[in-house]
């Protein structure tokens, strides 16, 4: 077990998306290069939310009359990756229920809001993006980046 964990270790230190990736929250080596080994080319996604129903995390929706009725989430994408997120996010909401002044405020307020679980699958389901941003756009991660409004 040890061997493969430094394999998958040596692979992700070799392979630069998934160098990338790992610097966001929540992302261990094993998610980073599953992620950058699954997804060849991000662009084939318009945004992180097409991404993030492409791995089923999107929440259903049963809608008539202009009423909107959100359901659980689809779980219609790659069972693997999503698990992999969703236990990385679940990591994050146990740490931040720690050690809170060292936690993403986003995640604070949600979890105020609403249970653990959820908390931790709408988590999972924002990593998505920033992982579809961090492989679209070539860069690292940014802790508390501000985005800019295009003119």
């Amino acid at each position: 077990m040890q061997a493969i964990y430094r394999a998958i270790i040596a692979l992700q230190r070799t392979n630069a998306v998934a160098r990338r990736l790992s610097t966001i929250p929540g992302i261990s080596p094993v998610g980073a290069t599953a992620l950058a080994t699954s997804v060849a080319d991000p662009g084939q996604f318009r945004s992180g939310r097409e991404f993030a129903a492409w791995l089923g995390l999107t929440p259903s929706q049963n809608s008539s009359g202009g009423k909107d009725r959100l359901g659980r989430i689809t779980k219609m994408g790659d069972r693997y990756l999503r698990k992999l997120l969703v236990i990385g996010a679940t990591s994050l909401v146990r740490r931040a229920k720690y050690k809170p002044e060292s936690a993403d405020p986003h995640l604070l307020a949600l979890l105020a809001r609403k249970p653990a679980r959820v908390a931790s699958v709408a988590m999972a389901n924002k990593t998505a993006r920033v992982v579809w941003a961090v492989m679209a756009r070539g860069e690292v991660y940014q802790t508390r980046h501000t985005p800019s409004l295009a003119a």
